[in-house]
């Protein structure tokens, strides 16, 4: 009997589809009246919902809802597939992979600093762009530094995993999870980052302080570690490959290429934020979209690969190789945008939001409430729907307005979103991220999860108390 394997979010988010046309045949036509009709982010007015003629989809609105959502989502899919080539022209230079190995070079013999340092760069790399396959690479060169400073493999885990991982769960400028989910939020990238920048240091404080206690009490006794019956084992495999793995020197110009990456991001905060929206008048407000984004990373990607001295063949055969890589990502966005077509196409997306605005009503409208129920009703939908870009396309349209009813600020729900989504892929059995690091470091998934769940639940306990205090304030 073959065992039971999750279906690819293609699958998940097209069988969505179907069953959204098939709702559209039975489920009440209706529509709110909105603020301004014609505005890009439609406002509904709360208590003026009505039912109008049912309008249900058939065949030919499955088949072509994931081409009308891609052309719906165009801006959003082409600037993460411009990102895709950023950061193969980045890794392509080698910069990335150089730090890192120079930091981890230049603290050998106080493998303890390594921990948090390390952990602020990944957690750098994961609230900054996302870093989470890049992480794969670096398996190799720090199990061997962390097991021959008396350490075991799960630290070396530990440090790689959770420093990006909750980096990721920490989205600030994240163009994957924030960006997409402010983008069909109607909102600057920019807007709700201070409570994320919160989330993020506090939460990478806790990760950082878990992975140290644990690797100081290895280090103590070994026999405290939860992998110490693989001691003999794991220092012969791997403390016999050091060396193996090479990586590129941090060179002068490898350091500006550091520092140009820095300052795009920078650029990018600095565009997108609107300072006006917080009474400071002295920053001119640029109020940059997805268009100017997307500008922004594919200049940057040519003068990066310039500088790196890569010639015309290489700079685009890298910049279409790294694009390549998040095609799928992209097409995930059309395929999910098109759930919403077919939605608002049978008239029922504003009957979702008007049973979610009477249960709001029948809560008292309790925003605390709401923004706790947002935080849990993401956790399974992660488990569900893998893609982060796949999962805010898909429910943001929905949560945002429904966000707007109980009187909560719709960055509060980018949050709720992108936390929870976080947490499950720290641990989720359907990651490549996961699955891959714990394969090379050979430590078996029960372990891993005997190790972690306990930060879990503070990580958890941070991200609500931090929801509730954005509500409050």
């Amino acid at each position: 009997m073959k065992r039971f394997r999750m279906p690819t979010a293609y699958t998940i988010l097209f069988s969505i589809i179907v069953i959204v046309a098939i709702l559209t045949w039975f489920v009440p036509a209706g529509q709110y009246n909105y603020v301004d009709p014609e505005a890009s982010k439609k406002e509904p007015i709360p208590g003026t919902f009505h039912q109008v003629e049912q309008n249900p989809q058939g065949f030919k609105a499955i088949v072509t809802a994931p081409v009308e959502g891609f052309y719906d989502a165009v801006d959003v899919a082409l600037f993460v597939i411009v990102i895709g080539g950023f950061l193969g022209v980045i890794m392509k230079t080698g910069a990335i992979d150089a730090g890192i190995a120079s930091v981890t070079k230049s603290l050998k013999g106080r493998e303890k600093w390594m921990i948090p340092i390390l952990m602020i760069l990944f957690g750098l790399g994961g609230t900054s762009f996302g870093m989470a396959e890049e992480t794969i690479a670096f398996y190799p060169l720090l199990l061997p530094v962390f097991i021959a400073a008396g350490y075991d493999s799960l630290t070396a885990v530990g440090v790689i995993l959770l420093g990006a991982g909750v980096g990721v769960l920490g989205s600030t400028v994240n163009p994957f999870a924030t960006g997409v989910a402010s983008g069909f939020a109607g909102l600057s990238i920019g807007v709700g980052i201070g409570l994320r920048l919160i989330i993020l240091i506090v939460s990478e404080l806790a990760a950082i302080l878990y992975v140290m206690r644990y690797a100081e009490k290895v280090k103590k006794n070994p026999s405290k570690s939860i992998v110490h019956y693989q001691k003999a084992e794991n220092e012969k495999h791997f403390l016999h490959a050091e060396g193996t793995n090479a990586f590129p020197e941090l060179t002068g110009r490898r350091r500006l290429i550091l520092a140009l990456f820095a300052i795009t991001f920078i650029i990018m905060v600095f565009g997108v934020i609107p300072f006006s929206d917080i009474n400071i008048t002295w920053i001119p407000t640029l109020a940059w979209w997805f268009g100017e984004l997307t500008a922004l990373f594919f200049v940057s990607a040519v003068v990066i690969g310039l500088v790196a001295g890569l010639g015309e063949e290489e700079l685009i055969k890298s910049f279409v190789a790294g694009a390549r890589d998040l095609l799928g990502v992209a097409l995930i966005i059309g395929i999910s945008r098109g759930i919403t077509i077919v939605m608002n196409a049978g008239s029922i997306t504003d009957t979702v939001l008007n049973v979610g605005e009477r249960a709001l009503a029948g809560a008292g409208g309790n925003s605390i409430a709401f923004i706790l129920f947002s935080y849990l009703f993401y956790l399974p939908m992660s488990f569900l729907i893998p893609s982060t870009s796949g999962l805010a396309t898909l429910t943001m349209p929905i949560m945002a307005p429904l966000a707007g009813f109980a009187g909560v600020a719709s960055h509060l729900v980018i949050t709720s979103y992108q936390s929870a989504s976080g947490i499950v892929n720290l641990i989720t059995p359907t990651s490549a991220v996961v699955m891959g690091g714990l394969a090379i470091a050979r430590v078996s998934y029960e372990k891993w999860i005997r190790f972690v769940w306990k930060l879990l639940i503070i990580l958890m306990l941070i991200i609500i108390a931090a929801l509730i205090i954005g509500i409050i304030l």
